[in-house]
């Protein structure tokens, strides 16, 4: 699999930049990240915005099937992804992690879960990913 260098330097001035996401494991078998709870990532009431958690939920799903198609010259894109936020949270550090459902030539069905430092489950999200050629 692509090492954590190769993703700082993929990830630069994207999102997950914009996010503070950091990339903490990459494997054959799950991708880790963690993102911080603060003000780029709250909604107006101080809690952790929905779509911040979503787009943590994407980015892990996405880079986790990048990794399996990249040596094939194909990309992941995000086709569908749906959430559920069960718990909020006001400060500190999620963790998401994502394991795949599905893998088949043409798409990725990937379960991704959201959790606080205690791992109590903040998030359960699913996520469809689109294989495609490299243009």
């Amino acid at each position: 699999m692509t090492n954590k260098m190769n993703w700082e330097a993929q990830t630069a001035g994207t999102l997950v930049e914009a996010l503070d996401i950091e990339i903490v494991e990459v494997s054959s078998e799950k991708v880790v990240l963690t993102m911080p709870v603060g003000p780029k990532t709250r909604q107006p009431m101080g809690l952790l915005h929905g779509g911040a958690s979503v787009a943590l939920a994407e980015t892990a799903a996405s880079i986790g099937a990048f990794s399996k198609v990249a040596h094939l010259g194909k990309t992941a894109v995000g086709l569908e992804i749906n959430a559920n936020h069960i718990r909020s949270k006001r400060d500190g550090i999620v963790k998401a992690t994502a394991t795949t459902l599905h893998e088949g030539k043409t798409t990725m069905v990937w379960d991704i879960r959201i959790v606080d430092e205690e791992e109590k489950l903040l998030c359960v999200s699913r996520c469809t990913v689109a294989i495609v050629d490299v243009k």
